[in-house]
């Protein structure tokens, strides 16, 4: 006659639950690694904030925004070639029997340039020239914009709602012509931020301005 004895063992259950999430975890580490990594070879602009407020002169804006250069960008500009960025920031008004019409506006056009004698990148903004030791202390000053004069075509009225765009873009328009001919063919010297579209009154304030923009 045989016997069977049976035999329990010990699960440690908290263990077990832990080693499951970790490995699930790693998993999906694995799985979003590669877009991360994409997504920063090919380079990108976010506007983070924009902050509209009035001063004696008029109307300012700052803007806070990450830019991130794609490698074929990186090349370029480590061999001499200067890159233009343009900020614009527009205020509509909403008219039903016509085209909208606009009201203000600001344009401003940094250029970002590496010198290799120096080693230094240098951001030229109208007369204004600044070094930087490094490619992401220059990117960083570039996103970091204050105190940028708006322009009235018309004077705003308070308590009207206005429609208000911004968005931020390598000018391509300003590379040399044989760089223009590769943009048609390459899609890495087309950097843009996405338009930011929101309402606003005047006086605008600083903290709804922030809040109607956040993505």
């Amino acid at each position: 006659m045989v016997f069977f004895m049976p035999c329990f063992r010990k699960i440690d259950r908290p263990g077990s639950v832990f080693r499951l999430w970790q490995g699930l975890v790693i998993l999906l580490l694995a799985i979003l690694l590669p877009f991360v990594t994409l997504a920063s070879d090919k380079g990108y602009i976010e506007i983070e904030s924009v902050n509209l407020k009035q001063s004696a002169e008029g109307y300012l804006i700052d803007v806070e925004a990450e830019i991130v250069l794609n490698k074929t960008l990186q090349e370029a500009l480590e061999k001499g070639v200067e890159l233009f960025f343009v900020t614009r920031f527009s205020v509509m008004k909403p008219r039903w029997f016509w085209w909208d019409e606009e009201v203000a506006r600001s344009k401003e056009r940094i250029g970002l340039s590496y010198h290799a004698l120096t080693r230094q990148y240098r951001l030229i903004h109208h007369t204004q020239l600044q070094g930087f030791a490094t490619l992401t202390d220059a990117l960083h000053a570039l996103g970091s914009q204050y105190d940028i004069p708006v322009e009235e075509h018309v004077s705003l009225r308070q308590g009207e709602e206005h429609v208000a765009t911004l968005q931020i873009w390598l000018d391509v328009s300003r590379l040399s012509k044989p760089f223009q001919l590769e943009w048609f063919d390459s899609q890495d010297w087309n950097l843009s931020s996405r338009k930011k579209v929101w309402e606003i009154r005047f006086p605008p304030l600083s903290d709804e301005i922030n809040e109607e923009i956040d993505d």
